[in-house]
């Protein structure tokens, strides 16, 4: 087959002629607020309450930008027993010129404590002020969408009681068959 010399640049100019008769389809940002998907990973926020201060988010951590400070308090002990200590949480910081939004904290976290919020809007003019402490990320924590609902069909969670799962009032007592 004989190629035609000049073909390729005229299919080129034709590629460049169509997509400059097409209508731009970009959005002014600030302006216009972007479409987001439903559980989209912006930032990340923390409930303050969950948080046991059990460390396992900051060691899982792979970049280390997990900052976590705490102090023992003793709690006085009820009457014939010994006085408890627990943790009290100090500091709960997350650098986010470290972090790289892989979610290994929010899985390790056993007591649901860190979640994942939809806002995207952090940015700093300095990035020493991307360290967000404990009251910026329980800020954000009012932005988490809830949790999808289960399928329909699917097995009850192994957490609950079976009493609860059956509807009776009395507790240990199944529905009568």
């Amino acid at each position: 087959m004989a190629r035609i010399p000049g073909s390729g640049l005229a299919k080129g100019l034709a590629v460049t002629l169509r997509t400059m008769t097409r209508r731009s389809i970009t959005r002014q940002y600030p302006e216009v607020q972007p479409d987001l998907p439903p559980r989209s990973r912006g930032v990340i926020a923390l409930l303050e309450e969950n948080c046991t201060v059990c460390m396992l988010c900051a060691r899982e951590c792979p970049d280390w930008c997990i900052y976590i400070d705490s102090h023992k308090e003793t709690l006085p002990a009820p009457e014939g027993g010994r006085p408890r200590t627990r943790n009290v949480l100090d500091r709960f910081g997350i650098d986010f010129a470290l972090c790289m939004y892989c979610g290994i904290c929010i899985e390790a976290c056993p007591f649901d404590a860190l979640f994942w919020s939809p806002e995207f809007e952090y940015a700093e003019y300095d990035i020493a002020e991307l360290t967000h402490e404990r009251d910026r990320l329980r800020e954000w924590m009012w932005t988490v969408p809830p949790p999808p609902a289960h399928d329909k069909g699917a097995e009850p969670p192994r957490e609950l009681p079976k009493d609860r799962l059956s509807g009776s009032a009395e507790p240990g007592r199944g529905k009568a068959r």
